[in-house]
């Protein structure tokens, strides 16, 4: 079994809303401009973008990957065209980690174990696991080790509306279809999110806060304090990501656990964090790290002592069911991230939807990933 062909599909499509809500933005000039949303400082698409990856085997097999790119997926596909192919191209797709060792390799000594070059061989090594699991007719998770659950329990991401009112609202409709938890995206200024906060917790669900690394030091204390009082369940990306220590110590002063991973793509930037106690709750993104970086991170957090919630965000199905092969091997797993705005979205690119959501996504059981895209689908559109 060979890796005859790689190929690319940078990825680009309307939903029924943007990310996170139009309420939550101002309309760009340009719709298929890259905007900021202050405070936050990334640039965000209207368009659902990401990047999938396909490898075609000897025998007629395909494997699928796919690639957090929430904007210009053209980058880390052009890395995959480039850099990676050559070293795909005749390899034994089963061989999934010294393959990894390899393509990890090709650009280490520059540094590009992380950005752009993380993602496409996050992309490459989830279209691995998938053609590993396919020759061995088991799925990912049995690969891995096994799964520690049948269901991946999952809070909601956001309630992306205008004003505390209409978020409590939101948040009721949700908790009447049996959610218990919630996220908030905010970073807003402290007291707007403590206001927020307590509309929404008034609703009996728990909450969490992402603050999207607003803050700093002494205003990330300010809200974990007041957040530690309300009982929340964590603060996500509390300051700006390069700043360890400062986490560190606000990590050491809460109650509340601080949640950090999305920014981080592999296991030595993990093992600094973790180092420095500088997290409570470990976030990683499969869609940043792939199914191997991703497994050695779960168990350098295990090491410390650490529980692994997976980030997930504007990822479509591929990358989706990659992070629930991920989420059912790891047994301290408290919860997985669910995106009610890109879930349809997601599976919009699938020949079958991914089942569940809100509270619990089932394990999938085919081998490999368990998902198939829709590839004639998936040409038209681009």
């Amino acid at each position: 079994m060979k890796i005859v062909d790689v190929r690319t599909y940078p990825v680009k499509l309307r939903g029924p809303d943007v990310y996170l809500g139009a309420a939550t933005r101002a309309a760009p000039a340009d719709e298929h401009a890259y905007y900021v949303r202050p405070p936050w400082r990334s640039l965000y698409s209207d368009r659902y973008e990401t990047l999938l990856v396909r490898l075609t085997c000897d025998d007629g097999t395909v494997g699928w990957g796919e690639a957090l790119a929430p904007v210009a997926p053209e980058v880390p596909a052009a890395i995959v065209d480039r850099l990676l192919s050559p070293a795909l191209l005749g390899a034994d797709p089963t061989r999934v980690r010294p393959l990894w060792a390899t393509l990890t390799g090709l650009m280490r000594e520059r540094g590009h174990l992380v950005g752009h070059q993380a993602d496409a061989l996050a992309a490459v090594d989830i279209a691995l696991w998938d053609l590993a699991g396919k020759a061995a007719g088991q799925p990912v998770h049995a690969l891995l080790g096994g799964a520690f659950r049948d269901a991946v329990p999952t809070y909601v991401s956001g309630l992306p509306v205008a004003g505390d009112t209409a978020r409590a609202a939101l948040a009721r409709e949700w908790a009447a279809q049996g959610v218990t938890s919630v996220k908030l995206h905010l970073g807003h200024g402290v007291r707007a999110d403590l206001d927020t906060f307590d509309a929404v917790a008034a609703t009996g669900l728990r909450v969490a806060v992402d603050a999207h690394w607003a803050y700093d030091l002494a205003d990330a204390l300010r809200l974990g304090r007041a957040l530690d009082e309300r009982g929340a369940w964590f603060l996500e990306a509390p300051m700006v990501p390069e700043d360890v220590e400062g986490h560190r110590e606000l990590a050491a002063a809460l109650v509340t656990p601080v949640a950090i991973g999305e920014t981080l793509r592999n296991r030595y930037e993990f093992h600094h964090w973790l180092r420095a106690r500088a997290l409570d709750l470990a976030q990683p993104d499969v869609g940043r790290t792939g199914i191997t970086e991703a497994m050695a991170i779960a168990e350098l957090a295990a090491a410390h002592h650490v529980p692994v919630a997976p980030h997930h965000s504007v990822g479509l199905g591929v990358v989706l069911a990659a992070g629930l092969h991920v989420a059912a091997a790891i047994e301290h797993m408290p919860v997985f991230e669910f995106q009610p705005g890109p879930f349809p979205v997601a599976n919009a690119v699938l020949t079958r939807p991914l089942p569940g959501g809100p509270g619990a996504f089932p394990v999938p059981s085919a081998p490999g990933l368990g998902v198939d895209v829709d590839l004639a689908s998936l040409e038209e559109s681009l």
